[in-house]
């Protein structure tokens, strides 16, 4: 294939959206590819129309061997979510945008949209959208049949998100286009168009949980409460964990969830997976995830049975093995990205010998923090100090070169 493929988009208006060099070029092209829906739009076309199904793979090996002069139609601007920058990729192509659905929802609303927080759950899990979007002032959110406006309402009520209102723009650019403001108890039993994007404006300040969420917001088990990482533990082991906004955490043995639920809340464009043998505290955690807005993978099971369906981490936080800590290590080293760390607190001095132990069999160095803290308390008119138990902060990682040659 000597000359390139021009893709060209076009919106829900068809070719009277269309510049006429445009029309001309396919007019003049003698492979038409796109969707049902694009390709409907040109009846009078008289080559060969492809209609664009399944994996985009067979489409570019077909077209690597084409002669023909080839046009691509699709959404929008190809660029944009769309199969621009995959082609772009693979093949000589230029691309010829057209107005995105994005650029036309904002432009019904009157509102700028440079300062929005742009994502899409077309052909996606909705899974991780919570701590994605919780506290953004603008969301502008791509839809599919599945992952509709009630069905992202619906959501966003699962998280106590009612600081939001959402405008949903219908068919944009066609004759039927229809756009309108709904509150999210009055958009989760609404139809709409397949075809929709959605933006949700925040009308009022949300709740703020700064790092080192207070352990008292969190719903534990009782009557033996206090299954959970302290606050300054907590704290203390996530720096460790050194988390990025597109981590993938494992937290292992979450019980109430707070390591993971403040994880996903750094690791927002990441995912974080928690296992917990323990049901009544999966319970806890879902409870949790709710309130502190985020959106998990959670199972329920002793590691490290269940890892496997996990994909390999960045970042590992035990913070509970079940009796199988050298077998537990061993996998989780196994699976830890290069680079990647393992925090394990240990309350005792048997766990922290076994955990070192275990690190050393797997090559992976180790250093260790011993936290001893103490909380205030109030005494009559006096205050001391009462003392929580002492912690080891375990932070392993691959050994350096350097650092295996000694």
């Amino acid at each position: 294939m000597e000359q390139a493929i021009k893709v060209i988009g076009i919106g829900d208006d068809g070719q009277a959206g269309l510049l006429p060099l445009y029309r001309r070029w396919i007019m003049e092209s003698e492979l038409l590819v796109g969707g049902e829906r694009h390709l409907a739009f040109f009846p009078e076309y008289r080559g060969e129309k492809l209609v664009l199904k399944g994996g985009l793979t067979a489409l570019v090996d077909k077209l690597k061997a084409e002669q023909r002069r080839t046009v691509i139609l699709a959404s929008g601007d190809p660029l944009f979510y769309g199969i621009g920058g995959y082609l772009a990729q693979k093949l000589p192509v230029e691309i010829y945008p057209a107005l995105s659905s994005l650029q036309l929802v904002f432009a019904r609303m009157g509102e700028a949209w440079q300062d929005a927080y742009v994502t899409s759950v077309h052909g996606r899990s909705m899974q991780g959208l919570a701590q994605r979007i919780d506290g953004r002032e603008k969301v502008a959110l791509l839809t599919d049949a599945e992952n509709n406006p009630a069905a992202i309402a619906r959501y966003l009520l699962a998280y106590g998100m009612t600081e939001y209102r959402a405008f949903v723009g219908e068919n944009l650019g066609s004759a039927s286009e229809r756009v309108g403001w709904y509150d999210l108890e009055e958009m989760a039993v609404r139809s709409f168009s397949e075809l929709n994007v959605v933006v949700l404006r925040r009308q009022r300040p949300g709740p703020v949980w700064p790092l080192g969420i207070p352990d008292e917001c969190f719903a534990q088990r009782k009557p033996d409460k206090g299954l959970i990482t302290k606050q300054e533990v907590r704290v203390l082991s996530l720096a460790q964990l050194a988390l990025t906004p597109t981590s993938v955490v494992w937290d292992i043995g979450t019980c109430t969830g707070s390591v993971a639920i403040e994880a996903a809340r750094i690791a927002r464009e990441g995912a974080v997976y928690a296992i917990e043998k323990n049901a009544d505290d999966l319970a806890n955690c879902r409870a949790n995830m709710a309130r502190f807005r985020a959106d998990i993978t959670l199972v329920h099971g002793k590691a490290p049975e269940g890892l496997e369906q996990f994909p390999d981490p960045d970042a590992i936080f035990i913070g509970g093995s079940g009796g199988e800590l050298a077998e537990l290590i061993r996998v989780c080293c196994r699976r830890l990205k290069p680079g990647g760390r393992i925090v394990l607190n240990a309350a005792t001095i048997e766990t922290l010998y076994q955990a070192l132990a275990a690190f050393a069999a797997s090559g992976f160095a180790t250093s260790i923090t011993q936290a001893q803290l103490a909380r205030s308390k109030p005494i009559l008119e006096l205050t001391r100090f009462e003392a929580l138990n002492p912690v080891w902060i375990i932070t392993a990682r691959q050994k350096t070169g350097e650092e295996s040659s000694q």
